[in-house]
Protein backbone atom coordinates (compact mmCIF):
# COMPACT_ATOMS: atom_id res chain seq x y z
CA UNK A 1 0.00 0.00 0.00
CA UNK A 2 1.72 3.95 -1.01
CA UNK A 3 -0.41 6.90 0.79
CA UNK A 4 0.92 10.43 0.39
CA UNK A 5 0.75 12.54 3.80
CA UNK A 6 1.53 15.77 3.78
CA UNK A 7 4.84 16.64 6.00
CA UNK A 8 3.43 19.86 6.35
CA UNK A 9 1.44 22.70 4.74
CA UNK A 10 0.37 21.47 1.50
CA UNK A 11 0.23 24.42 -1.28
CA UNK A 12 -3.35 24.60 -2.84
CA UNK A 13 -1.94 23.24 -6.22
CA UNK A 14 -0.78 19.86 -3.99
CA UNK A 15 -4.20 19.81 -2.34
CA UNK A 16 -6.27 20.08 -5.83
CA UNK A 17 -3.89 17.29 -7.59
CA UNK A 18 -4.30 15.20 -4.36
CA UNK A 19 -7.97 15.48 -4.69
CA UNK A 20 -7.94 14.73 -8.50
CA UNK A 21 -6.26 11.57 -7.72
CA UNK A 22 -8.35 10.34 -4.66
CA UNK A 23 -11.42 11.34 -6.76
CA UNK A 24 -10.35 8.48 -9.58
CA UNK A 25 -9.24 6.19 -6.70
CA UNK A 26 -13.29 7.01 -5.14
CA UNK A 27 -14.57 6.03 -8.70
CA UNK A 28 -12.63 2.79 -9.55
CA UNK A 29 -13.45 1.42 -5.75
CA UNK A 30 -17.27 2.32 -5.85
CA UNK A 31 -17.53 1.03 -9.73
CA UNK A 32 -20.38 -1.66 -10.28
CA UNK A 33 -20.04 -3.55 -13.34
CA UNK A 34 -21.41 -6.33 -15.24
CA UNK A 35 -19.96 -10.01 -14.87
CA UNK A 36 -16.73 -10.78 -17.49
CA UNK A 37 -15.60 -6.64 -17.50
CA UNK A 38 -11.69 -6.22 -17.84
CA UNK A 39 -9.36 -4.12 -16.23
CA UNK A 40 -8.77 -1.97 -19.42
CA UNK A 41 -12.73 -0.88 -19.56
CA UNK A 42 -12.34 0.01 -15.59
CA UNK A 43 -9.45 1.72 -15.97
CA UNK A 44 -10.91 5.38 -17.48
CA UNK A 45 -12.77 5.37 -13.78
CA UNK A 46 -9.50 6.60 -12.32
CA UNK A 47 -7.59 8.65 -14.52
CA UNK A 48 -11.28 10.64 -15.58
CA UNK A 49 -10.56 13.73 -13.54
CA UNK A 50 -6.89 14.04 -14.34
CA UNK A 51 -7.22 13.86 -17.79
CA UNK A 52 -9.72 16.36 -18.12
CA UNK A 53 -7.37 19.10 -16.65
CA UNK A 54 -4.70 17.52 -19.21
CA UNK A 55 -2.84 15.53 -16.58
CA UNK A 56 -2.41 11.95 -16.64
CA UNK A 57 -0.12 9.17 -14.86
CA UNK A 58 2.00 6.42 -16.99
CA UNK A 59 2.17 3.39 -15.04
CA UNK A 60 -0.55 1.35 -14.53
CA UNK A 61 -3.65 1.77 -12.06
CA UNK A 62 -3.86 -1.55 -10.43
CA UNK A 63 -2.57 -4.68 -10.32
CA UNK A 64 -3.28 -8.48 -8.94
CA UNK A 65 -2.64 -9.26 -5.07
CA UNK A 66 -2.52 -12.87 -4.60
CA UNK A 67 -0.94 -15.99 -3.13
CA UNK A 68 2.36 -15.95 -4.14
CA UNK A 69 2.90 -12.05 -3.00
CA UNK A 70 4.61 -11.11 -6.04
CA UNK A 71 4.94 -7.44 -6.99
CA UNK A 72 2.09 -7.32 -9.67
CA UNK A 73 0.64 -10.46 -9.91
CA UNK A 74 -1.69 -11.30 -11.96
CA UNK A 75 -4.18 -12.25 -13.85
CA UNK A 76 -5.89 -9.15 -13.68
CA UNK A 77 -4.90 -5.57 -13.50
CA UNK A 78 -5.99 -2.21 -14.70
CA UNK A 79 -4.28 0.05 -17.57
CA UNK A 80 -5.32 2.03 -19.94
CA UNK A 81 -3.96 -0.12 -23.09
CA UNK A 82 -4.68 -3.51 -23.78
CA UNK A 83 -2.64 -6.68 -22.76
CA UNK A 84 -2.36 -10.26 -21.82
CA UNK A 85 -3.62 -8.97 -18.02
CA UNK A 86 -5.92 -6.03 -18.83
CA UNK A 87 -8.04 -8.32 -21.03
CA UNK A 88 -8.72 -10.96 -18.38
CA UNK A 89 -12.02 -10.66 -16.66
CA UNK A 90 -12.68 -9.81 -12.43
CA UNK A 91 -14.36 -12.38 -10.73
CA UNK A 92 -15.22 -12.48 -7.27
CA UNK A 93 -12.20 -13.34 -4.53
CA UNK A 94 -9.76 -11.62 -6.97
CA UNK A 95 -7.82 -8.82 -4.91
CA UNK A 96 -6.41 -5.48 -6.71
CA UNK A 97 -4.65 -2.23 -5.65
CA UNK A 98 -6.39 0.87 -6.75
CA UNK A 99 -3.53 2.87 -7.29
CA UNK A 100 -3.85 5.95 -9.17
CA UNK A 101 -1.00 9.05 -8.78
CA UNK A 102 0.31 12.31 -10.30
CA UNK A 103 4.18 13.44 -10.69
CA UNK A 104 4.87 16.78 -11.05
CA UNK A 105 8.56 17.44 -12.20
CA UNK A 106 10.58 18.75 -9.61
CA UNK A 107 7.85 19.56 -7.22
CA UNK A 108 6.28 16.66 -6.13
CA UNK A 109 4.41 13.06 -6.56
CA UNK A 110 0.87 11.75 -5.38
CA UNK A 111 -0.40 7.92 -4.64
CA UNK A 112 -3.58 7.30 -3.65
CA UNK A 113 -3.45 3.32 -3.14
CA UNK A 114 -5.97 0.61 -1.44
CA UNK A 115 -6.50 -2.88 -1.93
CA UNK A 116 -10.01 -3.85 -3.30
CA UNK A 117 -11.61 -6.81 -3.14
CA UNK A 118 -13.97 -8.69 -6.31
CA UNK A 119 -17.21 -9.58 -4.46
CA UNK A 120 -20.99 -10.30 -6.00
CA UNK A 121 -23.23 -6.83 -5.98
CA UNK A 122 -26.09 -8.49 -7.04
CA UNK A 123 -27.91 -10.75 -9.99
CA UNK A 124 -30.57 -8.93 -12.64
CA UNK A 125 -32.36 -9.86 -15.20
CA UNK A 126 -29.11 -8.60 -16.78
CA UNK A 127 -27.24 -10.86 -15.59
CA UNK A 128 -24.76 -10.77 -12.77
CA UNK A 129 -23.15 -7.75 -11.61
CA UNK A 130 -19.81 -7.03 -9.23
CA UNK A 131 -18.08 -4.53 -7.12
CA UNK A 132 -15.38 -3.58 -5.19
CA UNK A 133 -14.53 -3.83 -1.28
CA UNK A 134 -12.14 -1.60 -0.05
CA UNK A 135 -9.72 -3.81 2.13
CA UNK A 136 -7.10 -1.97 2.96
CA UNK A 137 -7.19 -0.06 6.56
CA UNK A 138 -5.16 3.05 6.75
CA UNK A 139 -7.17 7.04 6.40
CA UNK A 140 -6.25 9.24 3.97
CA UNK A 141 -4.78 12.45 4.93
CA UNK A 142 -7.47 14.96 5.35
CA UNK A 143 -5.22 17.96 5.27
CA UNK A 144 -4.68 17.10 1.75
CA UNK A 145 -8.36 17.38 0.63
CA UNK A 146 -9.84 20.16 -1.29
CA UNK A 147 -13.63 19.00 0.19
CA UNK A 148 -14.76 21.69 -2.39
CA UNK A 149 -14.09 19.85 -5.42
CA UNK A 150 -15.97 16.69 -3.44
CA UNK A 151 -19.61 15.81 -4.62
CA UNK A 152 -21.36 14.52 -1.96
CA UNK A 153 -21.25 10.78 -3.02
CA UNK A 154 -17.30 11.10 -2.79
CA UNK A 155 -17.61 12.55 0.63
CA UNK A 156 -20.07 10.05 1.84
CA UNK A 157 -17.74 7.34 0.45
CA UNK A 158 -14.16 9.02 2.55
CA UNK A 159 -16.21 9.58 5.83
CA UNK A 160 -17.95 5.49 5.87
CA UNK A 161 -14.56 4.67 5.02
CA UNK A 162 -13.04 6.60 7.49
CA UNK A 163 -15.76 5.25 10.01
CA UNK A 164 -14.58 1.40 8.66
CA UNK A 165 -11.16 1.98 9.11
CA UNK A 166 -11.35 3.47 12.81
CA UNK A 167 -13.90 0.63 14.16
CA UNK A 168 -12.23 -1.79 13.40
CA UNK A 169 -8.78 -0.84 14.22
CA UNK A 170 -9.38 0.70 17.43
CA UNK A 171 -9.99 -2.19 19.34
CA UNK A 172 -6.52 -3.03 19.31
CA UNK A 173 -5.03 0.04 19.52
CA UNK A 174 -3.88 1.93 23.08
CA UNK A 175 -5.29 5.37 24.24
CA UNK A 176 -2.85 7.38 22.55
CA UNK A 177 -2.86 5.26 19.60
CA UNK A 178 -7.00 5.58 19.39
CA UNK A 179 -6.51 9.13 19.97
CA UNK A 180 -4.20 9.77 16.98
CA UNK A 181 -6.62 7.65 14.40
CA UNK A 182 -9.79 9.51 15.90
CA UNK A 183 -7.84 12.73 14.97
CA UNK A 184 -6.88 11.20 11.59
CA UNK A 185 -10.15 9.88 10.57
CA UNK A 186 -12.85 12.69 11.46
CA UNK A 187 -15.48 13.27 9.37
CA UNK A 188 -15.50 15.62 6.76
CA UNK A 189 -17.61 18.18 4.88
CA UNK A 190 -17.80 20.89 1.76
CA UNK A 191 -16.44 24.40 3.17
Amino acid sequence: MTRTVSLGNPTADERHDFTLVLKGCIALASAVFPEGTCGVQLDILAHQYLWKEGKTYLHGTGHGVGSFLNVHEGPQSFRNRIDHLTTVPFAPGMVTSDEPGLYVTDKYGIRCENMILTVVDRETEFGRFLRFDTVTLFPFDINLIETSMLNDDEIKWINEYHKKVYDLLTPSLNEKETAWLAAKTQPISRK
